[in-house]
């Protein structure tokens, strides 16, 4: 697999392969989250298990949401039920039409965009109000552009809420991890397209997007570097790894664009 990929083409293919698959991110809420949702009650993931603070979202009766990489039918949803005007960012197709099923299922005013979280070329500055982020940028192999047109896109003291992997994660040697064995192989950063051999990536992924393991630099950095305060922070834990017995592996972040 050349490292001249277009990794978002691809990823684009894979993602709508996961749909299909039933990837329990891609699976749309139902009827009774969102009429929870409309009553002022839902509770919403960045990371894979702990729900974000209910302090870390705006009100959102008319407030410029963008789900940034967020399709699936999940979180879009339920922010346009809890009042928010509500734009998903997503590269699958099939992802953004699980938000659409759920849209038309509920009588929800989502606006639909496919493309590249790197790229939001289609918004103009200061488009929304908040951005919600879920982990998702190790899916693309560069998120300084990410955390830059996040920035030029939301209004001046509106918020950015991210959650992304903890890059150690990507260090270990794979087939020894799944037996809870943690021996450091690799370096960071990290890309599927270099760091393993193409038989490791047949092994690894077959039809599974690429993935890449971003250094703190860039994911808590490059937000800073694009002008970004950051003012909250939480780690989370993936219950289905055995590493969470020693560390967690997933981080979230709330950062204000200032006025």
């Amino acid at each position: 697999m050349s490292a001249k990929l277009d990794i978002t083409q691809y990823n684009k293919k894979a993602w709508d392969h996961e749909v299909e698959s039933g990837n329990p991110w891609t699976v749309p809420v139902q009827p009774q989250e969102i009429k929870e949702a409309r009553a002022g009650q839902f509770h919403l993931l960045l990371t894979p298990s702990k729900p974000v603070p209910m302090s870390w979202f705006p009100c959102l009766a008319g407030c410029r949401v963008l789900c940034l990489a967020s399709g699936g039918g999940q979180q879009g949803p339920i922010l346009a039920a809890a009042g928010a005007q509500v734009t998903v960012f997503d590269n699958s197709p099939k992802q953004l039409e699980q938000d659409q099923k759920v849209a038309l299922r509920e009588n929800l005013d989502i606006k639909l965009v496919e493309g590249d979280m790197a790229n939001l070329s289609v918004f103009e500055d200061a488009s929304f109000d908040f951005i919600f982020h879920p982990v998702s940028n190790c899916f693309v192999p560069h998120i300084r552009p990410v955390w830059r047109e996040a920035f030029r896109v939301l209004a001046q003291g509106g918020t950015l809420i991210a959650g992304f992997m903890n890059p150690v994660e990507y260090s270990f040697d794979d087939s020894l991890a799944k037996q809870g064995i943690y021996r450091v192989k690799y370096s960071l950063p990290y890309s599927d397209l270099t760091s393993i051999s193409e038989e490791e990536r047949l092994i690894r992924y077959k039809d599974d997007p690429l993935e890449f393991g971003h250094t703190l630099e860039d994911q808590i950095g490059g937000q800073l570097d694009a002008g970004f305060h950051l003012i909250g922070f939480f780690e989370d834990y993936w219950e289905e790894e055995k590493i969470k017995e020693y560390m967690p592996t997933f981080m979230a972040t709330r950062a204000l664009k200032p006025i």
